[in-house]
């Protein structure tokens, strides 16, 4: 992490756990690239804890958090948000507004016929995104159909079981890192995977502009995650 001074802007990340985020990295080598006097930090929320943590962000001058799992769909009683589910939070004035970036990978894939898997806040922001989509849950219709699909969004949790069997003409956008074994299998069959430490990255982009107004280091922020280009 940069050396913080008596003027360093701190945002971070709320979740629990988030001992395994690989935000702080690559939000810090963006900073420490563009000579930014800020710092991202992990912040260990419980639930029964995110009232308290969220209040107090802006007492104690941070410029925003990212929000992750369990916690996307909880705090949006917390901010000011038209959206179901945020994962970044911006604080100005006071003020604390709710938006979501997590779906901003989609905006270079195509989706005709879009498909999601999950029904958790990751899940939530993919069908605002993608309100045409199919939606299945292991607590709704499942198993899942994707015969017909062009994209299927992998918003589950699973790590170790094959969820959907994904087909060589289909892209599978898989949420979480490190890869699963629905990715792993669908690379197999030659069909296009997108990894979700591409996802990460999307949305970390998208996080960073919205608290620094500045350009992000997109180049900076992958090297930072240890995968190529």
């Amino acid at each position: 992490m940069p050396e913080t001074t008596g003027t360093t802007r701190l945002v971070g990340i709320l979740g629990w756990p988030v001992e395994h985020s690989l935000s702080p990295r690559m939000h810090n080598a963006a900073f420490a690239a563009l000579g930014l006097d800020w710092a991202y930090v992990a912040l260990p929320t419980p639930p029964e804890r995110l009232e308290e943590a969220v209040r107090g962000l802006a007492a104690l001058g941070f410029a925003g958090v990212n929000v992750t799992t369990p916690h996307k769909l909880a705090v949006t009683a917390l901010c000011e948000t038209d959206v179901p589910s945020v994962n970044t939070l911006v604080v100005r004035d006071g003020r604390i507004d709710g938006s979501t970036t997590d779906a901003a990978v989609l905006d270079d894939l195509a989706a005709e016929r879009p498909v999601v898997l999950g029904d958790g806040g990751t899940a939530v922001a993919f069908m605002c995104a993608l309100p045409h989509a199919r939606q299945f849950s292991r607590r709704g219709i499942w198993p899942p159909e994707i015969g017909d699909a062009d994209l299927v969004v992998n918003a589950t949790s699973e790590r170790d079981a094959v969820v959907v069997d994904v087909s060589p003409g289909q892209t599978l956008v898989d949420l979480p890192y490190p890869e699963t074994a629905t990715a792993a299998a669908a690379r197999r069959t030659g069909a296009h995977v997108v990894p979700g430490v591409d996802v990460l990255l999307a949305q970390g982009v998208a996080a960073f502009e919205l608290w620094t107004g500045v350009e992000a280091p997109v180049d900076v922020m992958r090297d930072a995650l240890g995968f190529p280009g």
